[in-house]
């Protein structure tokens, strides 16, 4: 397993919702517009088909990154889950 950013622009309200709602099921919302994605290569681009299905390519962007499985992963400031829901797959505060 490993994780992901998933982070998109998307041009248009009703798609921006549609990509969202649907990102929601499959990842952890970090910010408005980022996603952790926890998964192996195959549910990966499992994932990715059907958000590709719900863009417009000449005008919105979607991309993933790859976070290294070795390293600091922390983050400052507030927490994506609400008070006592901890996921481990999410660093903690430093």
């Amino acid at each position: 397993m490993s994780d992901f950013v998933i982070c998109y622009d998307i041009s248009h309200p009703r798609r921006l919702a549609r990509l969202y709602r649907y990102l929601l099921k499959h990842a952890v919302p970090l910010q408005y517009s980022v996603f952790l994605f926890n998964g192996d290569d195959r549910q990966l681009e499992c994932c990715m088909q059907k958000a590709i299905e719900l863009i417009d390519e000449k005008e919105d962007d979607l991309r993933v990154y790859p976070l290294p499985s070795r390293g600091l992963k922390a983050r400052i400031g507030q927490p994506a889950l609400p008070e006592g829901i901890q996921w481990s797959g999410l660093p903690t505060t430093w």
